[in-house]
């Protein structure tokens, strides 16, 4: 019944994202097949084999020493810092601060051209296997190491080729993926395999969704990747500075991020708690209430929709982390089963929320001001397309838990 469900769901997120294709005859259907199977093989060899297990495990050892280099530098320089509850600890520092470390190392590989290597080459076989176009995805896969800011950055040059429907699909990525900077803090904060089954996930399922919706229709002279000048550090220690100092930034953001939609998500509960007099009346069980028919599909069980439901939503509507904060609380608590789990955690390790699409359109905005204007005219459309994925991705994952 739960393989049911799931293909059902699936079946419905392409089904949604054809409704609104703009143009259904070009769709490129064998392409989306293949990446289908392939997130089916991934998902299947990561959970369901030995080897896999063993690699999951291996990478989530280094991530977690990590996290340990990283919090050794918070620890010197926070380290005094007197707390009520030592054993509660601070989630600035905590969680937070770790994001310089691991943009420092990411401004590292960058400018040792270890990551662009990868990146071209791992674009190139995937655009091969596909027979999507190279600099989609390029993009794509840049956007499982980057940011969504640096990876639209990284193809500013190709820029002048990128037409209405590519720019949809190059925004989609970047809007449905994580940054590798920030996969320590995810990594702190919910089960550490999940998060890194939904990073090649949520790459392909940006790919499927945005060009089902924004069909790409290129010329071999309009799809070439230049990552030559990918980095502007002149030595290995100017880019761990730039790259402490993105981090430090981000950090910032996330943190400011997480007090405005914090603070505001109190204050709707507070009105809609005075506002519809019933126990428990608050905006994550509205939410909650209005996604339980795709919880249902995703193979949530049904005595755990709506709590899910309401974590989903409140991802899409504030950001990732201050659904995992809640998430956090709950697993803890033992609310949800291991399959609930590994469905919300997928879902939740993304960019998809309101709060991205500005993020985007003033990105694309700064490359070139007229097609900063056409991000922001398609902003929603984006917003539901890179939903579409995060489900599509976590679904997939259910049908192997």
């Amino acid at each position: 019944m739960d393989i049911i469900l799931g293909l059902l769901a699936i079946a419905s997120v392409i089904g949604l994202a054809m409704l609104m294709s703009n143009n259904r005859s070009n769709i490129p259907f064998k392409g989306i097949g293949i990446m289908l199977l392939l997130q089916a093989l991934i998902t299947w060899f990561m959970f369901n084999t030995e080897v896999g297990r063993i690699i999951i495990e291996a990478i989530a050892v280094v991530f977690d020493k990590l996290i340990e280099f990283g919090r050794n530098g918070v620890e010197f320089v926070v380290g005094g810092i007197t707390i009520v509850d030592p054993e509660e600890g601070v989630f600035f520092f905590d969680v937070l601060l770790i994001i310089i470390f691991f943009a420092t190392i990411l401004s590292v590989l960058t400018y040792l051209k270890v990551l662009p290597f990868i990146i071209k080459y791992v674009g190139g076989a995937l655009s091969k296997v596909t027979g999507l176009p190279k600099i989609e995805s390029f993009n794509a896969v840049n956007s499982m190491f980057f940011g969504q800011s640096e990876a639209l950055i990284a193809i500013k040059s190709q820029f002048h080729r990128i037409t209405e429907n590519r720019l949809y699909i190059v925004s989609a990525s970047a809007m449905g993926s994580v940054s590798a900077s920030i996969i320590g803090a995810y990594m702190t904060m919910i089960p550490p395999e999940y998060v890194l089954v939904a990073i090649p996930l949520n790459m392909f399922s940006a790919l499927i969704v945005g060009s089902i919706i924004a069909p790409p229709d290129v010329e071999d002279e309009d799809d070439e990747v230049d990552v030559k000048n990918v980095s502007e550090s002149k030595s290995i220690f100017e880019a761990m500075a730039n790259g402490a100092m993105d981090g430090g930034k981000i950090a910032l953001i996330v943190a400011t991020m997480l007090i405005a939609f914090l603070a505001a998500l109190e204050l709707v509960n507070f009105i809609v708690g005075a506002a519809i007099p019933v126990e428990g009346a608050s905006l994550e069980a509205g939410l909650g209430y209005l996604l339980l028919p795709l919880t249902f599909l995703m193979g949530i069980s049904p005595g755990e929709m709506l709590e899910a439901g309401s974590l989903m939503g409140l991802k899409i509507v504030t950001n990732e982390f201050v659904a995992m904060g809640l998430f956090q609380d709950m697993m803890d608590e033992g609310v949800f089963s291991d399959k609930t789990v590994g469905i919300v955690s997928v879902f939740l390790t993304s960019f998809a929320n309101f709060g991205s699409i500005g993020i985007v359109a003033g990105t694309v905005a700064g490359i070139d001001a007229e097609k900063g204007k056409t991000v922001s005219r398609f902003g929603m459309k984006l917003l539901v397309g890179a939903t579409l994925a995060s489900i599509l991705s976590a679904t997939i994952a259910g049908l192997f838990l």
